[in-house]
């Protein structure tokens, strides 16, 4: 039987291993063992997330916490070889872009240990974006890269990748949202919030850019003010976003735009509730750009770039510069034209962790 270790460990992270979790126990030729770096890790960035995709708890949770960059994928390293060298398993996986997929494939590479990188070949050609930096040094020194979209094939191609490493599988997000759409149209969290269908706006925010500068976040809260005059917004904040608005002296602001809800971090199954029933949503986040795009829901990106192409080629998304101006731009475009896409990616059908599954039984001779 194949040993593959899997790692996951940050909220986006969750999403992308229960599907391959449930695939693999599927197949009976793959033995996946879960481990949690702890890089989130708190009720609702981490342990609400598993009850309501149920993933089996974690074997191995290396409680890694919060941290710079640097320190952070260097304690998930620390933390991470030694269980390596006790399972020594035949493949260690990885999924996304956060310090946990590049810490932990880097240990597995050192230590002769296969790796595979779910989410492969994503690219937004901003080297600014610490993401960025996880995807280009995963991808190089991964031996299978499992990818999501086409624009990943030809950017790995493009950067001389041998093509038999290469698969295109799909985007194992997606299984977990067709999975699960039923079970959250059954949250009540529109009547806790008190809101009605198509009546308010979604928005996520966490990226630096966006975030950790003043002025920047102060040009985003302008346009908020504007787009809560015409319906609800509903923020529910990262701990670090709040953490950021209370030391900006933002906190009193925020309070005083009529119609912004702000609360905590939701639950997977209330937050696709929320957002499949919103008008409109505004983010930051990769993830909730492709799960506009198969809910039908107008997402507008405060981005510069997007390492996610093939939700505004096929998809409901659309990118505006981080500012007011550029914000009610295209919020008014939107409303105005209120053309939403129907079309679907190719293979965001619900089963790309099975393709991933397939492919490990290949391996392992099945």
């Amino acid at each position: 039987m194949l040993k593959v270790i899997c790692v996951c460990g940050a909220r986006p992270n969750f999403m992308k291993i229960a599907p391959l979790m449930e695939a693999f126990a599927r197949t009976g030729k793959v033995h996946a063992v879960l481990v949690h770096t702890g890089q989130h890790y708190d009720e609702r960035m981490s342990q609400l997330f598993f009850r309501d995709l149920g993933i089996p708890e974690p074997e191995i949770n290396l409680e890694v916490g919060s941290g710079s960059h640097a320190s952070q994928t260097a304690e998930i390293i620390r933390r991470f070889e030694p269980v390596v060298l006790e399972h020594r398993p035949d493949w260690v996986l990885v999924v996304g872009d956060v310090n946990s997929t590049i810490a932990c494939a880097l240990v597995a590479v050192k230590l002769g240990v296969k790796v595979a990188h779910v989410e492969a070949g994503l690219r937004s050609f901003d080297r600014g974006m610490p993401e960025e930096i996880n995807r280009l040094l995963t991808d190089a020194i991964s031996d299978l890269l499992l990818v999501s979209e086409p624009s990943g094939v030809e950017n790995l191609r493009r950067e001389g990748v041998d093509p038999a490493k290469v698969h295109f599988v799909g985007n194992v997000m997606i299984d977990t949202l067709m999975k699960n759409r039923e079970r959250a149209n059954a949250s009540s969290i529109l009547g806790e919030l008190g809101l009605s269908p198509k009546k308010y706006a979604v928005v996520t925010l966490h990226r630096p850019s966006n975030v950790d500068h003043p002025r920047a976040l102060g040009s985003i809260l302008d346009a908020f003010e504007q787009i809560a005059r015409d319906m609800e917004i509903v923020f529910p904040m990262h701990p670090r976003t709040r953490k950021n608005v209370e030391v900006m002296g933002l906190g009193e602001r925020m309070e005083r735009i009529r119609g912004l809800k702000t609360p905590e971090p939701l639950g997977y199954l209330d937050f696709l509730k929320l957002t499949a029933d919103s008008a409109l949503v505004l983010t930051d986040s990769g993830g909730i750009q492709e799960e506009t795009t198969i809910l039908g829901v107008p997402c507008l990106t405060l981005r510069e770039n997007t390492e996610r192409p093939v939700t505004i080629s096929e998809g409901t998304n659309r990118l505006c510069k981080p500012e007011a101006a550029s914000i009610l731009q295209a919020y008014r475009e939107q409303r105005t034209n209120g053309t939403i896409s129907t079309r679907r990616p190719a293979l965001w059908d619900g089963k790309a962790a099975e393709r991933i599954a397939e492919i490990f039984v290949k391996l392992a001779g099945g």
